[in-house]
């Protein structure tokens, strides 16, 4: 099979590494960074046109990120552990979190439980939280599926049609087969669905519904999160139907997609019974808001300087009305 075969088809990048003398940059990693920032900017801003207070999300960020990179991982190697632990597997490559690997569940999962520790500190409510962050964390799982397409990693079954995606052969320095590490040699291995490409395209789709839906209806309380879960549970159901890689199954059944449902479920569950209406934005101020609003109140009301202002303010006021009085005096003599 020859790569000219095949030339209407998507190409794949050549490679998903660089090494700038010691360091490797990797397109995996490169772009859930962005992804992260993404979210971010993009949730600080909606957080704050909720009511909250600027800087909250980078705040909760800082706890949730760490967890749901955590989770992720821990989800990955509990469903395909036979790659680690299995006959042939390394141990120790569970640890590698730079060649690829992260379940969203686990990072939703461990993710929410570090956010939920930082909105505690803050005293903010957590699902009006997640209703600002659910559309940018769902843009930044999107712009992370980019890194799937330079590892060459998460597509679908063999397919003929015209967008399907060229597997590259890619070796090592040293000749050996290294799909992850690797550079391509040109010579097309199979030609697939790019079904990282179809989640990408279908989740930003859902982003765009959630900010039409949260714009016209006043969706709150954590059911806009709720629908971001829903809707993105949908498409990754219907994703994982076309993928035929190794993964666990339960009754040959992939167990991403039982994930999938039940969370489909429970998200659904969840929009239907939960407090209908909008969260009243003095909810949304974090604890130590007050503290500064009383701050900024002082200083505007005595921007000279407080009591010894006062002070000098009031002996300017007696001397002018000693030399006044003498000078009446002085009139009155002369």
């Amino acid at each position: 099979m020859t790569s000219t075969a095949f030339l209407a088809y998507i190409p794949s990048p050549a490679q998903g590494v660089w090494h700038v003398g010691p360091l490797a940059l990797r397109a995996y990693a490169l772009f859930i960074i962005i992804g992260i920032v993404v979210a971010v900017v993009w949730g600080d801003r909606r957080w704050v046109a909720r009511g909250g207070t600027k800087g909250t999300v980078l705040d909760v960020a800082v706890w949730a990120v760490p967890f749901g990179l955590l989770g992720g991982r821990l989800y990955h190697v509990a469903t395909d552990w036979k790659t680690y632990f299995g006959p042939g597997g390394r141990p120790i490559e569970a640890l590698y979190v730079w060649n690829g690997g992260l379940g969203i569940w686990g990072a939703v999962f461990l993710g929410g439980v570090g956010a939920w520790i930082a909105c505690r500190r803050r005293g903010i409510p957590l699902p009006a939280f997640g209703d600002a962050v659910g559309p940018p964390i769902l843009l930044a799982q999107a712009i992370g599926r980019v890194g799937n397409y330079f590892n060459q990693e998460l597509y679908g079954r063999e397919t003929t049609q015209p967008w399907g995606l060229e597997i590259y052969e890619r070796l090592d320095a040293n000749g050996r087969l290294d799909p992850l590490n690797g550079v391509s040699t040109g010579m097309v291995e199979k030609v697939v669905h790019p079904t990282f490409l179809y989640e990408l395209l279908w989740s930003v789709l859902i982003v765009v519904l959630l900010v039409l839906v949260d714009r016209k209806y006043t969706i709150g309380h954590g059911r806009l999160f709720a629908l971001y879960v829903a809707g993105y549970c949908v498409g990754r159901f219907w994703v994982e139907l076309m993928r035929d890689d190794f993964a666990t199954k339960i009754a040959g059944i992939r167990v991403n997609t039982f994930t999938s449902a039940i969370i489909f479920v429970l998200a659904v569950a969840y929009f239907v019974l939960a407090t209908k209406g909008r969260d009243d934005p003095a909810t949304l101020k974090s604890n130590d808001d007050d503290g500064r609003d009383i701050e900024d109140s002082r200083d505007s009301e005595d921007p000279t300087g407080g009591e010894s202002a006062d002070g000098d303010a009031h002996a300017d006021t007696g001397e002018t009305s000693s030399e006044k009085k003498a000078e009446e005096e002085g009139s009155t003599r002369g």
